[in-house]
């Protein structure tokens, strides 16, 4: 019904506009608990087979939400409903801001495709913090996706995590250190060596400082040569955080199925979707054997069905998320997700 009825409505409008008119429905129908009980009947798949185990957090499947869609933690209890073993909120940075002008979200349907230059549009990290103290469903896992703010300066940032870091750190299970966003100008600076182990090792520091720390991982940009992954399995190992996700949106446009000037019409942003399938699996697959498989590895880019989320897994992928394929194919597709893993027994 969704990719029949309700996909051509809302595609139809505006992607920010009908992105939020959908939260707002959403939180309108699934307020009651009865309400997100009988939708979770139909969307949630129970098995033991499904569970995993990574970093001391028990993930009732391996399908999660990532970040940049429930930016401010607004709708975890109602998205849960579709079967999601955890949602990661943000990008979250210490003061809220805007984000870059308007438009900056566009549809490439001929390639099942988004480009989005947001810019870190939220509310504050202490605001999400406030809407996550009060969620219903306890059992969810919540990542907290962390970020600078636009006017911070890079040789400032570590302040900006370590604020994120303090405002989030009671109210989410795992946290992720975001610099491989292209649309904070300067910010993939930041995966560099040098300034990455720096800010890494300042929010492990912090983190021990903690009654309990927390998981910390990083996600990274799809197009890091070789030589600069290497580099971040070397950082993984020596600032001893717990995981890499893999990957971010892509500045490339290669294989658009659109004109040179349609695509220079979409202009700056980050690519996700279909176009970045390819590319994201790679990255994961050469983190994974390159390391030995070290350290866990999240897997997102190009999911729009069970055997692109059974290919991340089997590049060595532990869990995957969802962004893109969740727009385009709609909230039966985690359901078909775990069901295609199960027969795939994996």
């Amino acid at each position: 019904m969704y990719k029949l009825l309700i996909k051509p409505f809302l595609f139809l409008f505006d992607p920010e506009k009908i992105h939020h008119f959908t939260f707002s429905v959403l939180k309108f129908f699934l307020k009651a608990g009865f309400m997100r009980s009988f939708i979770g009947s139909f969307y949630c798949v129970e098995d033991k087979k499904l569970e995993r185990k990574l970093f001391g957090l028990n993930f009732k499947n391996p399908v999660g939400l990532a970040a940049g869609f429930d930016k401010d933690a607004k709708l975890t209890d109602e998205l849960a409903c579709f079967g999601f073993s955890h949602i990661e909120i943000g990008t979250v940075t210490p003061k809220s801001q805007p984000g870059n002008d308007k438009p900056r979200l566009f549809r490439l349907k001929k390639n099942e495709a988004i480009i989005n230059r947001m810019g870190f549009n939220n509310g504050g990290a202490t605001a999400a913090a406030l809407k996550l103290a009060k969620r219903k469903n306890k059992g969810l896992i919540i990542g907290g996706n962390i970020g600078k703010n636009k006017n911070t300066p890079n040789e400032n940032a570590v302040n900006d995590y370590e604020l994120c870091f303090e405002a989030l750190y009671e109210v989410v299970d795992y946290f992720v250190v975001n610099v491989s966003s292209p649309n904070t100008p300067g910010l993939r600076a930041l995966q560099d060596k040098e300034p990455l182990t720096l800010l890494l090792n300042r929010v492990m520091e912090l983190n021990r400082s903690k009654p309990k720390a927390k998981p910390v991982l990083l996600k990274i940009a799809p197009d890091l040569t070789n030589e600069q992954l290497d580099d971040i399995i070397e950082i993984v190992s020596t600032t001893k955080i717990n995981g890499v996700i893999a990957t971010n949106t892509t500045i490339s446009r290669a294989d658009l199925n659109y004109t040179k000037e349609e695509i220079e019409k979409f202009g700056a942003g980050g690519l996700s979707g279909v176009p970045l399938q390819k590319k994201s699996t790679e990255v994961i697959s050469y983190l994974a054997k390159k390391s030995a498989k070290a350290f866990p590895i999240i897997g997102i880019g190009g999911i729009h069905d069970g055997n692109d989320a059974i290919e991340k897994l089997k590049a060595g992928a532990d869990l995957v998320q969802l962004y893109t394929g969740f727009i385009y194919e709609g909230p039966a597709i985690v359901k078909r997700i775990n069901k295609a893993i199960l027969r795939e027994n994996l």
